[in-house]
Formats: structure tokens, sequence, C-alpha cells
């Protein structure tokens, strides 16, 4: 980890998301894990086979780990995230939890069938390292699927920050996070020793009343800027004005509400083991995601 540069701020990220957790009504506003945790139990329910012990490493508020403890094929879950301290949440996680940062893996190599990794990807500095040791975290034919924000996350709200940044203050310091394209999660997988990687995306429009709205609801997520380079001086009403009168011009619908995107890509990869069947040669591949995961729920 020292080698590698830091692009965010891991200790305001853990601050943060302890404040989010902590709120009484945490899972209220955690309109995007809700999504996410049910289209994995989804996928998971077309995998016929079992999952004896199963990780969900990040667990945020725990919505993953309880809508998966839904199925006959999962055995026991445990819970983990650097930010759990409210006691209230800890009680609606369905079994073992343990704080554990996902920038290092703390438990022994094989010891899960299935790590899941929802939403927090996007946060960690090392991601090709993070994702070898959840790799060596898998018995052999073990599975991982992840899910993480894509470039196209917020591509609006970015915009509208630098043009008002540039126009107000003569240049442009980052504000939104730069998210991985949905191309190389699959290189990042075999890298990391995957086998049979799969990636794909899905595109979320979420509308809001107003950009203000749109921001308190990502801090109360506990997804603000988190990155090391973001501008520390205090900006202006006048910035956050600007903001708006751009969001609105540029991406307003016309009864007044903004449009906010959010892109989900997910990632699915296997521990090796010999049994398993070997993987076409580039470029021969004639089987879709929807034929391996089955169509989206209705309302995806």
């Amino acid at each position: 980890m020292s080698d590698t540069p830091l692009i965010f701020d891991r200790a305001l990220l853990k601050a943060r998301r302890a404040k989010a957790l902590s709120r009484p009504n945490c899972r209220d506003v955690d309109f995007l894990l809700r999504d996410v945790a049910e289209d994995v139990s989804y996928r998971l329910s077309l995998i016929k086979r079992d999952f004896p012990l199963v990780l969900d490493y990040g667990c945020h508020t725990g919505l993953v780990s309880q809508e998966i403890s839904k199925l006959d094929t999962i055995g026991e879950v445990i819970s983990a995230d650097h930010a759990l301290s409210s006691p209230s949440l800890l009680q609606l996680l369905p079994g073992l939890f343990i704080k554990a940062d996902e920038e290092f893996f703390p438990f022994a190599g094989e010891q899960f069938d299935l790590i899941i990794s929802a939403l927090s990807l996007q946060w960690v500095n090392d991601l090709p390292g993070a994702l070898v040791q959840m790799r060596r975290g898998l018995k052999p034919d073990g599975a991982l699927i992840a899910v993480t924000l894509g470039g196209e996350t917020l591509t609006e709200l970015r915009q509208a920050l630098m043009m008002a940044e540039d126009e107000i203050y003569g240049g442009v310091s980052p504000r939104v996070a730069p998210f991985a394209d949905v191309r190389d999660f699959g290189d990042l997988l075999q890298r990391a020793g995957f086998a049979l990687p799969v990636t794909d995306r899905e595109i979320r429009r979420v509308r809001y009343s107003s950009v203000d709205k749109l921001m308190k609801e990502l801090r109360a997520m506990g997804a603000g800027n988190m990155l090391e380079g973001r501008r520390r001086q205090p900006v202006s009403r006048r910035f956050f004005k600007r903001v708006e009168e751009l969001y609105q011009q540029h991406f307003g619908d016309e009864d007044g509400r903004i449009t906010a995107s959010f892109e989900f890509i997910y990632l699915i990869g296997w521990a090796p083991h010999p049994d398993q069947q070997k993987p076409l040669a580039p470029g021969s591949g004639k089987v879709s995601l929807t034929q391996i995961f089955g169509d989206s729920p209705e309302g995806k």
C-alpha cells in the first residue's frame, strides 16, 4: 500500500460513513444499496449451488446481508465494514459482524464460499490489491460478486461543478471520484487471478427537486467528496447558486426537476479450480450475460 497513490481520504470516508450509519433512518436513504441488494439476491438465486459461508465485505447498512439470507442456498453470513458502530444497526445484521477495512483483508486464505462487495470498491485506493486479497480469501471454486459505481455516476453533477468552479474561481479541483470504466474491470479480475470473469453494467437515473436535495442525500449516505485532492477552502453561496443554475440549464426537466445518473458495474469471478470449465478463445464467445443470469427483474 505504501507505493499506491492516495486518491481517497480513507480517514474521512470512515468518519462520514460512521456518522451516516449512526443515524436512525440510515436505511431509509440508502436506496442505491437497497436496489443492489435485491439485484444481487436475484442473480444469486439463478446460480444453482450452495454457499455455506458468505462474507458481505463492506456491508454498509446490512441490506445485502439481510436480503441474501432469505435464499436457501446461503448459509452463514458474516458482515464486515470499517465503520460499524451503531448498536441499533448491529441488531439488524442477520449473523456475525466484524469491523474490517476493505483495503486490508483481515481473514485467512481460502475461508469463504462467496464474497460480496456492494458499493465499496469505488472508494478503495489499491483496487487491484483489494481484488487479489478477496480472491485469496475464497475457497477453490468460490465466487466473488461485486458491485461498484462506474464512470457515468453523477456525470451531470460533475459537469455542473466544473463549469461553476472554472467560471467563478478560474480553475477546477476534483469534486467527484474518478470511477473506473466497465471495460477496465474484466482486466482487473484477470490480473487478480479470478477465473471466468464476467462484467456488465446498468444505469439508473434518479430525479430530484434540486441540486441541494441531491447533495444532502449523498451526504446522508456518507458519500460526499472523499478525494485527497479536493479543495479544502470553503466555497461561497454564489458558487452553489451557480451550480444549481448550470445543472438546471443543462440537465433540468421541463417540470423544474433535475436528473442524476448512477452507473452500477457488476463483477463476477471465481477462485480457480481444476474442474472449472475453460474460457473460450478470445473473440469466440457466444454467450450473453442474459443467458448466464437471466433477464433483470422488472423495474430495474
